[in-house]
């Protein structure tokens, strides 16, 4: 089974966002070096608590910072952007670093209405949904398919060719599975916002339609952990991403606060009667070494996951990469992985 990262790229109190993107690198370059597969960088805008507004930005710098491990976007929220331009950016990117790019589409808007409002080019009127038209445009250009008579067709000569990037489709829920099948793309499925979403991931399986992007169905299952030396460490660096995603259930926005704080909030909260039924019912792989590794093997059962994308948000940076060196090391990525992801990295 692989293991990789997802960054969110966190801010803490008292630091800045300037500090958070800075981490991001060298948490990516400790990524590469513990043996992780791939790296992506999220989409999130409008918060304090996240940097990653642009995870195109982070990729190149993440791209020419590392050596091995592949890089992507988890993912690029398409609704905001134009498909031709999206293509050209990870076109560019591929070229950069040939073989290495992956570029992870997300429908959901990565943020509050508000938000998604002002990120609109036109503002006359909101903004339509036509996800599944942009979808199949974006992956015209980077197949090089769209048809002699389509009024775009000479714009899929990209800037990066003839190196690209690979395709991968993000969701939470039934219809990012159904298109996922239908267009024969590899399946990321975000268990730390759902975590039942094994049912939809054995859909997907059933009714993958093979395609120039994949054969056959592949799928990642992102879940949310941390890891320390004992489960009490654990749970005292959980408590500061679990607070700040309880005041976010009430529209409060902050950033990661300090576990000596956070563990007093929850503990004067209660354990759940500050929770909504979203937030308790999501799922945290949260303790030791072996407490992690028995809990991600079992994430990864359910959902058949060929490869388990772990993502963590601590106060203290060093925790952070701490959390991801224990999970490699337990894991025996440094003996394994480093081996099997350069081996396969001629192939995407």
């Amino acid at each position: 089974m692989r293991v990789s990262v997802l960054d969110q790229s966190p801010i803490s109190e008292g630091s800045t966002g300037s500090t958070a993107l800075r981490n991001t690198l060298d948490l990516a370059r400790r990524a590469d070096d513990l043996g992780y597969h791939r790296y992506w960088v999220a989409e999130h805008h409008g918060t304090p608590m996240l940097a990653c507004a642009s995870p195109e930005v982070l990729i190149g710098p993440i791209g020419t910072t590392t050596s091995r491990i592949r890089v992507g976007s988890g993912g690029v929220m398409l609704p905001h952007y134009s498909p031709l331009k999206v293509a050209e950016n990870f076109s560019m990117l591929s070229a950069l670093c040939p073989g290495r790019i992956d570029l992870a589409i997300g429908r959901a808007p990565g943020t509050d209405p508000t938000t998604m409002f002002a990120l609109q080019r036109d503002r006359r009127h909101v903004q339509i949904d036509d996800f599944p038209e942009q979808l199949a445009e974006l992956l015209a250009y980077l197949g090089g398919t769209l048809p002699e008579a389509h009024p775009f067709a000479r714009l899929s000569s990209l800037p990066g060719t003839p190196e690209r990037p690979d395709p991968w489709l993000l969701g939470s829920s039934p219809q990012s599975a159904i298109w996922a099948a239908e267009l024969g793309l590899p399946y990321a499925f975000a268990d730390f916002i759902n975590p039942e979403g094994a049912a939809l991931t054995a859909q997907y399986r059933r009714d993958f339609v093979p395609s120039r992007w994949r054969t056959a169905p592949e799928v990642i299952v992102a879940v949310w952990v941390v890891c320390a030396e004992s489960d009490r460490e654990a749970r005292a660096l959980a408590a500061s991403a679990v607070m700040s995603l309880r005041l976010l259930q009430q529209g409060r926005l902050i950033p990661v606060p300090p576990v000596d704080r956070a563990v007093r909030f929850l503990e004067e909260a209660g354990a759940h009667g500050a929770d909504t039924a979203s937030l308790r019912r999501r799922r945290r792989v949260v303790g030791s070494p072996a407490t992690v590794r028995q809990g991600v093997e079992a994430v990864a059962a359910e959902y058949q996951a060929d490869e388990v994308m772990v993502v963590t948000i601590t106060y203290d940076h060093a925790a952070r990469c701490r959390s991801y060196e224990l999970i490699a090391e337990e894991f025996g990525l440094d003996r394994v992985q480093a081996v099997s992801s350069s081996s396969s990295q001629g192939d995407r």
